[in-house]
């Protein structure tokens, strides 16, 4: 791949008002650009505090941070101008530096310079985008894990056990007068060595999307099931209006909430009642429907004055084939019986019940014994473990059956391949365009 690195600019902070703006420069003619508008010498190691000029005319107070390659986040020469937060002003100030030689960056240009600059990995970069749209303390952990190296050195890790004993595998097929066959045995250690850190690796998988994309709960049941009275109890605040007269909420009300560090969108849904002769509550039912059918896991509430009716079983069977919860609401003011023995009884008034309702979902969507990591993968990530895990599957099974091992190298040679595509080892364009397209402009 061949790659022309003209200079490039991009606003890196949100273009609305605040205290400062960051604009960021990146290329061989950066700090020379940054100079031609700044009213002072640029100096590389300080900071420079000075003036935007523009026609012998003041634009704004500035501070100009040069970074001089390859010591810069891109691996180029890089000027970051810091101007006040006015929306007006920093554009102006991008189109001088645009005017002075300079093209706007495109999506995550600035990161995809830092890959191909060797300045970090792929892992690293794709860490960059996680730590930006993380939503919860625990994913970000995560994120800031990856972007440190953690997934890179397991990674690394991995190939270097599979590169050893393909080492000598190779030197012994190359040079066999001088170099003995390596024992079967070693190849079935190292090789099944590796399949197991791997298999570790998969296994915390659905933890990983999970952090990374967070869940769906939707609340479903009957008008006047206490729907919207359990969506603020568990928000902690009053979103949803809630009255005694049935059919209250007409449409689904979505609000993110985070749980034991996931983050979870919940979905208030309208009641769901067959018989329905206002056109609009129809609509919302409809959305009902949908709401459950994209959930992860479903909240089915029924009135615990009232107990559980026909028409709530038909509700709960909407959400048979997914991940779901019985709650019996409005405990505060009926029996405290249970319908058995997952069943959770809560009172949205008294706040009764809701920690046991947030675990209860913390458990049914992760696990009873949750997998920790270091470190995050993404579908990504996944796939390539798969294809490596396969290729060193077929190693194994031939290294058992005592095949030839210059066979045996050629799947080595492939798991190892796979690995590579983690970190950008072997990469394609299409691969690049596809991580980098949802970057910011200024990242």
């Amino acid at each position: 791949m061949n790659y022309l690195f003209d200079t490039i600019c991009a606003i890196a902070t949100p273009l609305s008002t605040g205290g400062i703006g960051v604009i960021r420069i990146s290329g061989e003619n950066a700090i020379e650009i940054a100079q031609k508008i700044f009213n002072k010498k640029i100096t590389p190691k300080v900071i420079n505090h000075g003036w935007i000029i523009k026609d012998n005319k003041k634009i704004d107070e500035v501070i100009v941070l040069p970074f001089v390659a390859p010591h810069s986040y891109t691996g180029e020469n890089v000027a970051e101008i810091q101007t006040h937060g006015s929306p007006v002003v920093i554009n102006e100030i991008l189109n001088l530096i645009l005017e002075n030689g300079a093209r706007l960056a495109q999506r995550g240009e600035f990161t995809k310079r830092a890959f191909l600059n060797h300045k970090i990995d792929l892992s690293q970069a794709e860490a960059v985008l996680d730590l930006i749209n993380a939503k919860t303390s625990k994913s970000a952990q995560g994120a800031a894990n990856n972007l440190s190296g953690a997934l890179k050195l397991k990674i690394e890790h991995i190939k270097d056990e599979i590169t050893s004993i393909l080492g000598k595998i190779i030197a012994s097929l190359d040079f066999p007068e001088d170099v003995a066959e390596v024992e079967y045995e070693e190849i079935i250690e190292k090789t099944q060595n590796a399949i197991n850190e791997i298999n570790e690796i998969l296994k915390n998988a659905r933890m990983h999307n999970i952090l990374r994309q967070g869940i769906k709960i939707a609340i479903a049941g009957r008008p006047n099931a206490g729907k919207s009275s359990l969506f603020n109890a568990l928000l902690d605040v009053n979103r949803a209006i809630v009255t005694e007269i049935e059919g209250t909420t007409r449409d689904t009300i979505t609000e993110t909430l985070e749980i034991n560090g996931i983050c979870a969108t919940l979905i208030d849904t309208a009641g769901i009642r067959e018989q329905s002769s206002d056109k609009v509550e129809k609509i919302g039912i409809e959305q009902s429907k949908s709401a459950i059918d994209d959930a992860d896991i479903v909240l089915c509430l029924y009135d615990g004055t009232a107990g559980i009716k026909k028409e709530d079983e038909e509700i709960f069977n909407l959400a048979k084939n997914k991940k779901n919860i019985l709650v019996k609401t409005k405990c505060d003011i009926c029996d405290t019986q249970k319908q058995n023995e997952n069943e959770i009884l809560v009172s949205s008034k008294t706040k009764k019940g809701i920690a046991e309702l947030r675990e209860k979902i913390y458990r049914e969507i992760i696990g009873i014994n949750p997998a920790e990591s270091d470190f995050l993968t993404n579908q990504r990530h996944q796939q390539c473990l798969k294809l490596s895990l396969e290729a060193l599957q077929n190693a194994l099974f031939a290294a058992k059956s005592g095949e030839l091992q210059d066979l045996i190298s050629i799947d080595l040679k492939a798991a190892i391949t796979h690995l590579g595509e983690i970190s950008g080892e072997v990469i394609t364009d299409n691969i690049l365009n596809n991580i980098f397209e949802n970057f910011c402009i200024g990242k």
